[in-house]
C-alpha cells in the first residue's frame, strides 16, 4: 500500500526536481491504487488548471495499467479508442509522458503519479525523481 508518507515525498521531491532543473513551474497528484488522491502540490506560479492535468495523467496510467509513455504509443494507433476512453474516465485520461505507474519492487501496482507544467517529458523526469526519492520502482511504460 502507497502511504501518506511516501505520497508526500513524491510529490514534493518532484516539484524539487523542477525547481533544480529550472522547469516550468509544476503540479504533482499522486493516487493510490484506486485512484484516490494522497497528496496534491501545486507551485504558487503554476497556471490554473495543472492539478485537473495532473490528474489526468495519473488516473489514464492507472485506468489501462500502463504508464504514460505506453498509453501514448497506443493512442497513436487507436485514436478513436482514446478518444471514447474521456467520457469512460470520471478523472480524465492524457495518455501522455508524466503520467507514471508506481511500484513496490516487487512489481506491485501502488499508484500513480501525474505531473503537468513543463514539456510532458519534463514532467516524466521530475516524477522519476520524486518516486525514486521515495524508494519506489517507476513504470513509464517506456
Amino acid at each position: 500500500m502507497l502511504t501518506l508518507e511516501q505520497a508526500h515525498t513524491i510529490a514534493v521531491e518532484t516539484l524539487a526536481e523542477g525547481k533544480r532543473r529550472g522547469y516550468a513551474p509544476l503540479c504533482c497528484v499522486v493516487l493510490d491504487a484506486g485512484g484516490h488522491a494522497l497528496a496534491l502540490l501545486r507551485d504558487e506560479t503554476a497556471s490554473i488548471y495543472r492539478p485537473e492535468i495532473a490528474t489526468g495523467k495519473a488516473a489514464g496510467c492507472l485506468g489501462m495499467g500502463f504508464g504514460g509513455r505506453e498509453l501514448a504509443r497506443r493512442a497513436a494507433t487507436m485514436p478513436t479508442f482514446f478518444t471514447g476512453l474521456q467520457s469512460a474516465f470520471p478523472k480524465g485520461m492524457l495518455p501522455v509522458p508524466g503520467g507514471v505507474l508506481i511500484r513496490s519492487d516487487q512489481g506491485v501496482l501502488l499508484g500513480a503519479v501525474g505531473v503537468s507544467g513543463d514539456t510532458s517529458d519534463n514532467d516524466e523526469v521530475c516524477a522519476l525523481a520524486g518516486i525514486a526519492a521515495a524508494g519506489l520502482t517507476a513504470d513509464t511504460g517506456a
